[in-house]
Order: structure tokens, then sequence, then C-alpha cells
């Protein structure tokens, strides 16, 4: 009998795959190890600071000065005038939940390698900076501390449209991710249109309705972190009810 015919069967090697921490250790995502329970718990905090973030940032619109209209007033400028805080720690929660986030991907062996993991960053650290930097009041002068707010946000809200997009076509090849691939796809473009529009009402716009425009912005990039962090949490918690899904997924507008 040759050595050949003793020797265990040879696994096909795929140069594409990079499997996660639990993978490589011959667990399965989510496993009992102490670090697949921390990578279960990131979902989790991700969704909480979401859901948290888009509750504070709604009760915030209701304890600013009563004369500022929230359709012609930023949310940066209402949370300067909101002495209880709410919308700030709306912002950091929102940017440590976005860190969470990416861990779990990161932990799960998502494709997020490279440059969408890298926007994802941006989007959470300028979050942080955002909110412990506040703007000035409506109708004020941009001091230093002003400025940095605004070029952070500016970073922030460009990051995840771009991150959106350059995920679509890698949740599409990705077993594991392709059923919410057209989701990522519709909030990613709904989000592009919304950082165009409020491109346009920031400059040639003089403010018109930035405020809303704003807001809508910020519930489709609230939505994209949504649809992410709660397919990460089903495939943490779920992982063999998840291989019976079958959605018919794909992308049409967003190119590959």
């Amino acid at each position: 009998m040759s050595a050949d015919t003793l020797a265990p069967p040879r696994q096909a090697h795929d140069p594409g795959h990079r499997p996660g921490p639990d993978a490589a250790a011959g667990r399965r995502p989510g496993g009992r190890s102490p670090r697949g329970r921390r990578a279960r718990a990131y979902p989790l905090a991700a969704c909480v600071a979401i859901l948290f973030a888009a509750v504070a940032v709604l009760v915030g619109q209701f304890g600013p000065d009563p004369e500022l209209d929230p359709l012609t007033v930023t949310i940066s400028e209402y949370a300067v005038a909101d002495r209880g805080g709410v919308t700030e720690i709306a912002m950091a929660v929102l940017g440590l939940g976005s860190l969470a986030l990416l861990a779990g991907l990161r932990a799960a062996g998502a494709p997020v390698r490279g440059l969408p993991e890298r926007l994802l960053l941006v989007w959470s650290v300028a979050l942080l900076v955002a909110a412990a930097v506040p703007t000035t009041p409506f109708g004020g002068d941009l001091d230093l501390a002003a400025q940095i707010h605004r070029w952070v946000s500016v970073a922030a809200f460009v990051s995840l449209p771009a991150m959106g997009a350059l995920l679509v076509p890698r949740l599409t090849a990705d077993a594991a991710w392709k059923p919410v691939a057209r989701a990522v796809e519709w909030v990613s473009l709904a989000c592009g249109f919304g950082l165009l529009a409020i491109t346009y009402v920031a400059l040639p716009g003089q403010r018109v309705l930035i405020g809303l425009v704003e807001r809508l912005l910020l519930v489709a990039e609230l939505s994209l972190l949504g649809v992410l962090a709660a397919w990460l949490a089903w495939l943490m918690w779920n992982p063999k009810a998840t291989r019976a899904l079958n959605f018919p997924t794909y992308h049409r507008f967003i190119a590959s």
C-alpha cells in the first residue's frame, strides 16, 4: 500500500479565501471559545448603538431652542443648542458602535478587507471627533473648532456611501453575505443621492432645506449600518439557519 493511500485527502486551496480567526482555529464564527463569544457580542453592541443613536437624535430635536427650524438648521447646530448633550452622546455612541461593527465584520471574515474597512474606520473616528469638538451656534462665525467639526463631518458623510459602493460586488461574490447585497446596494445608492443633494444645498443652494437633506442622509447611512449589523448578528447567532436561505440577489447599478 503506498504512502499516498494512507495520507489524508488534501483540501482544495482557494487563494482568495481569508478565514476569520475562529475558522483558522477550527471553530465556526461565534463559537463557544472566549474569542467566539466576544465576536458574537460585536454585532449586538453595534445594533444597540445604532438604535440608541437614532432614538437619541430624534429626542434631541425637541430639546433645543424652539425657534430653531429643523428643516434649515443642521444636526450639529442643533447639538450646540442642546444643553443636555443628547446629540453629542448619540454621535459618540454611534462612533463606538461602528467600531464594534468593524471588529465584528473582521472577526466573521466578512469581505471588508482593504479600503472598505478603512472607510468604516474613518466614519467611526470622525463621529467621535465631531462629538468631542462642537461647531459654533447657528449664525456664528466659524472658529478653529468649528472648522475641525465641519471637515470631520464631511469625511464621515462621504466615507460611508463610498464603503457601501465598494462592498456591493464583494458581498455579491460571498455566499454568506449575498442575501443582503441588494439591500446594501439600495441604501448605498440612497446615501450617494443624499450626499449629492447635501453638497448642492451647502454650496450653490445657499443652505436651502439643509437640515431636512442632512437628516434624510443620516437616515440612509444609519440604514446601511443597520443592514450590515443585523445580518452580521444573524450570521453569528444562526450560522446553520443561514445555509438554508436562498434569496434572489444581484446588483444592477453599482459596477463590480
